[in-house]
């Protein structure tokens, strides 16, 4: 398993954890555990898994938005709903620290969680933009 998140410590949603997106898992009260705050860029190459997207190693300025965890008994459940096993062999994302960057692609000084997809991205088409829209999720679970 990932390092335990604290409370204060900050994470990056880009796809059905964004406050509002489609297919958002409506069994985690993200806001009841924690802020929505500003949008943020990261580095990485977005991918569409079919209804959801993911993120590997990659250079694009890819779009998210922070969330700050005031209750970290929720990170369990969200760890569960990306499929985060103790076991990063079994592992569909994996829970990784990224520096957080400005639409320009400057270091904020920022790192945040974020959840890093953990197969081959082969055969998925990129996000071009490395933005997910918000309506274009489905459920996963």
């Amino acid at each position: 398993m990932p390092g335990a998140a604290a409370s204060g410590d900050l994470f990056v949603f880009y796809g059905l954890l964004k406050q509002g997106a489609a297919g958002a898992p409506a069994a985690l009260d993200l806001a009841g555990a924690g802020d929505f705050g500003a949008p943020c860029r990261f580095r990485g190459r977005m991918v569409d898994l079919g209804g959801f997207p993911g993120v590997v190693a990659g250079d694009m300025l890819c779009h998210g938005v922070r969330w700050r965890v005031r209750d970290a008994g929720i990170v369990p459940a969200m760890d569960a709903f990306e499929d985060v096993t103790e076991d990063p062999a079994t592992s569909l994302y994996l829970r990784v620290r990224v520096p957080l960057l400005d639409d320009a692609g400057a270091a904020t000084g920022e790192t945040a969680w974020i959840y890093w997809y953990n197969r081959s991205a082969d055969g998925h088409n990129p996000i071009a933009d490395g933005n997910w829209p918000l309506d274009a999720g489905k459920t996963r679970k």
